[in-house]
């Protein structure tokens, strides 16, 4: 290939990355701008104190409360339910991948987690619905057909190839001379896992936790179609809730005109939700690049 046609191609390639790094800034600006822009006009007409404290989310009856307090109140809830499942076994998978498993299983277990990770998340919701509720009542009869403990469990199972896949990446990076010095000092397999690799690997699989929850938190056909529509805050996990997706989808694929404050309403509890996955995805990178500093 010739030296000048050469440098033109590599030219146009870069040219190509720099449109699409531009084009995703671009993107994320523009999610931004609707957000913020949408949410004014609902802020003008819903103090910000009332909306951030409140304990009453009615924004769609004649008598309207805007306290955003029970979306955000289910949303971690079904969340921490979800983490509860998925961090505990996803650990172990990565470690047993990690340390344990041979190459054969390995390859193996690893496609059975990513077509796991592949199944749609309505398909999820359905079977929470009509396979773990029933399946859950018959050891809690007075659970209700939508509650927040099967659509938290099952959204665990969800986001648990991505604690796996994550955690293994962490585990597998740390350097071999660990394991080499635990293992000079005496410690068994274990112990070497537990107490030098896991603490060598925290940041990574502390990333992989933080990623994950953002997942949970972002996660809307899992809770709209087995979590219910009830914006109330309870600690029972066996009542109905809503969470901040569930309502966005309700107002979504409702009869709400443009520029009602009904409709403004679905830009508010989303700037909400964007913040709080921003906050979360930006501390797992603060924790990925300090892991990574840590071993360079």
């Amino acid at each position: 290939m010739p030296v000048r046609l050469r440098r033109t191609m590599e030219w146009a390639i870069e040219q190509l990355l720099r449109l699409c790094a531009v084009l995703s800034v671009a993107t994320t600006i523009g999610i931004i701008y609707v957000l913020i822009s949408q949410s004014v006009p609902f802020f003008a007409e819903a103090p910000i104190k009332e909306f951030l404290t409140g304990t009453k989310w009615t924004p769609l009856s004649a008598s309207k409360s805007f306290g955003v307090l029970p979306l955000v109140m289910g949303t971690l809830w079904i969340t921490f339910i979800a983490m509860v499942v998925a961090l505990p076994a996803g650990l172990l998978i990565a470690i047993y991948l990690s340390e344990f498993a041979s190459r054969r299983v390995r390859s193996t277990i690893k496609p059975a987690l990513e077509i796991l990770a592949g199944i749609p998340t309505v398909v999820y919701g359905y079977f929470a619905l009509l396979t773990v509720t029933p399946l859950l009542q018959k050891v809690i009869p007075e659970l209700n057909i939508f509650n927040a403990l099967s659509a938290g469990l099952v959204m665990g199972v969800m986001i648990l190839p991505m604690v796996a896949s994550l955690s293994e990446d962490a585990l597998y990076a740390a350097p071999q001379r660990l394991r080499e010095a635990s293992y000079a000092l005496g410690a068994t397999k274990l112990q070497m896992i537990f107490r030098t690799l896991i603490p060598a690997a925290l940041s990574g699989i502390a990333a992989s936790f933080i990623l994950a929850a953002a997942r949970a938190i972002g996660e809307t056909m899992i809770v709209a179609i087995a979590a219910g529509m009830q914006p109330i805050i309870a600690w029972d996990p066996r009542e109905a809730m809503q969470t901040m997706t569930a309502f966005i989808v309700r107002v979504s694929m409702g009869d709400v005109a443009r520029g009602t404050l009904d409709y403004h309403s679905i830009f508010a509890v989303g700037l909400v939700l964007f913040l709080m996955t921003l906050g979360l995805n930006s501390l797992s990178l603060w924790l990925r690049e300090r892991y990574e500093r840590a071993y360079r």
